[in-house]
């Protein structure tokens, strides 16, 4: 996906600029009451069918309008955007930040980087860094701050969305920040019909197509929508039947009636071309087995196992679920016009560097794991650090390193650790470089609120694993040396040898890159590929999961299940 595009035009011209209105039907205050010009409040969005489980009251909002004294044309479009929400959240619910709360806020982090029209709301920022790097949090409605950082956010929005409105009237804002459950098949159809009753439309709009708003520059969305019209067509005729069990791996020559079910299945999606139903296992069965493992993150081998039919009875409607959820993804990831983009998608384990319009190469990477999940975010890699310390967490120093030292007074010097300042409570402890450091030989740094970074590992093994989620934020590079040269190759006085010789070095130093290079760390479980073809992924954070249950109303509530566990690493340090 080496076309990174956002929609140019984000929100419904008429939540600043309304035609057709109302006055607010809020049980507000005064003021409230008397506000004209917004759109009718959908009050069909209840509790129980709200994208959010958390609601404004509308007097919360005035008084933030006139206490930022915003005027007439935001104050509009402030309430214009919680009416045909009915005054539910667009960037909380009770867990924590949304989807697109944590979009938005990368995309705005990233314009205000690159020198966009925006302008930084400081407050707001370091507020969100830390709202967007805890890992759990609680949300009430009771609680000031977080209404005070909802309305923060969407006044931000909508300035930018006023910014970048290059397609007045063509947006929909409902399918973008989501406002109610929809069936999964109506939101499809909506989409790839333009139905102008669709249920994820504001009750005001007239004709506007529900997905316009990514319908001219937004490459990868629209050839996922290529494949959603296939998956929609299939689910319309009544979907695939479950292929039967096996009780044992099935390789090619072997007859069985699980064959003939499979040939079916794969004819369905497209892997399998002719119209050979028998049960025998032939060369252009296999042929469309090594395409489908490839594209769903198998192997590349021709062998049927269970988890692969497992796989491949997973029902369209699912399947659609979650190309849904990836469009509205793909949404949110800002527009980057360089030439080099250093793009990893988590669920795919994978780092890509692409160069104008052609990939230069890919490696493998160990990203977090559960609990330690890896952000989703963008950057400009800027630095590579040859013989890195490791600057060891103060909560690694207290739970293990402390009482380690109290049982060993030689553990420290045995493990080449060094303590570098004494603190107050806890000492700085720090791991010099070599062969036992964690990070490795090399790391390299793109500058984000959550101290994550690339870096290379002694522990080679866990690349030869399909599913590599064993680091605990950091992102480890199966080749950084390799990584490492690319980056300097521009730099003639960072030759092959040198490079080699500073890794070796044990001498931590930085060398600044002459040209910093855009990085994205994405979560797409669905995605559509150079060659149109369609991937899927392990939802291996439950993010696909959590989000179904909030966006559809059949969602299916099926978890994925993590089956690779058979790799232990000790190492906690978010690295």
């Amino acid at each position: 996906m080496k076309y990174l595009f956002l929609v140019s035009s984000i929100l419904l011209s008429r939540l600043i600029a309304c035609d057709g209105l109302t006055t607010l039907g809020s049980s507000g205050s005064d003021s409230a009451k008397a506000v004209l010009n917004t759109s009718a409040r959908d009050v069909s969005i209840t509790s129980e069918n709200s994208y959010s489980d958390l609601f404004l009251d509308s007097v919360a909002l005035e008084n933030f309008i006139s206490k930022q004294n915003l005027n007439d044309s935001i104050a509009r479009g402030l309430r214009n955007f919680y009416n045909v929400r009915n005054y539910q959240f667009a960037w909380f619910n009770s867990e924590g930040l949304t989807e697109q709360g944590r979009g938005f806020w990368s995309l705005y982090d990233y314009l205000n980087d690159h020198g966009d029209s925006l302008k930084e709301n400081r407050s707001l920022a370091v507020r969100m860094d830390t709202l967007a790097e805890a890992d759990t949090l609680t949300i009430s409605i009771t609680d000031s701050s977080f209404v005070e950082t909802e309305l923060s956010l969407t006044k931000e929005f909508i300035n930018y969305s006023t910014l970048y409105n290059t397609e007045p009237g063509f947006s929909n804002s409902y399918y973008l920040v989501p406002a109610k459950k929809a069936d999964v098949l109506t939101l499809a159809d909506s989409i790839l019909n333009n139905q102008k009753d669709s249920i994820n439309k504001s009750p005001d709009s007239t004709d506007q197509q529900i997905d316009s708003l990514s319908a001219h520059s937004n490459k990868p969305y629209n050839l996922l929508k290529d494949q959603l019209r296939m998956y929609y067509s299939i689910a319309q005729k009544g979907g695939w039947q479950p292929i039967p069990g096996i009780t044992r791996k099935i390789n090619k020559g072997t007859s069985s009636p699980a064959i003939a079910a499979i040939k079916k299945r794969l004819s369905l999606t497209g892997e399998l071309k002719g119209t050979d139903t028998s049960q025998v296992y032939s060369d252009s069965l296999q042929a469309a087995i090594i395409s489908y493992k490839i594209h769903n993150g198998f192997d590349s081998t021709g062998t049927i196992t269970d988890s692969l039919i497992n796989n491949m009875n997973i029902p369209v409607t699912q399947r659609i679920e979650q190309i849904l959820i990836n469009m509205n993804r793909m949404m949110w990831v800002p527009n980057i016009s360089t030439q080099q983009v250093i793009e990893v998608n988590i669920p795919e384990y994978l780092l890509k560097v692409y160069e104008g319009n052609s990939k230069a190469f890919d490696m493998k990477v160990v990203v977090g794991k559960e609990g330690a999940n890896t952000t989703m975010f963008s950057g400009d890699l800027n630095q590579v650090v040859f013989s890195p310390y490791w600057n060891i967490p103060a909560s690694i120093v207290e739970e293990e390193i402390l009482p380690a030292m109290q049982k060993d007074q030689n553990y420290l010097q045995k493990n080449h650790m060094e303590i570098v300042k004494k603190g107050d409570s806890l000492p700085v402890i720090r791991q010099i470089p070599g062969p036992d450091n964690p990070l490795g030989k090399v790391k390299f740094l793109f500058p984000n609120s959550y101290d994550i970074f690339f870096h290379d590992t002694p522990a080679k093994g866990l690349f030869q694993k399909n599913k590599r989620t064993y680091s605990h934020g950091c992102i480890r590079l199966e080749d950084a040396k390799k990584f490492a040269f690319y980056l300097l190759k521009d730099d003639a006085s960072w030759t092959a040898e040198k490079i080699e010789q500073a890794m070796d070095s044990g001498k931590e130093q930085f060398v600044a890159l002459k040209k910093t290079i855009p990085v994205m760390i994405t979560y797409f479980t669905a995605w559509a590929d150079e060659n149109g073809r369609i991937n899927f992924r392990e939802d291996i954070y439950n993010h696909d999961y959590k989000a179904k249950q909030r966006l559809f109303s059949t969602a299916s509530v099926t978890r994925p299940i993590i089956t690779d566990s058979t790799a232990t690493d000790t190492t906690r340090q978010k690295i």
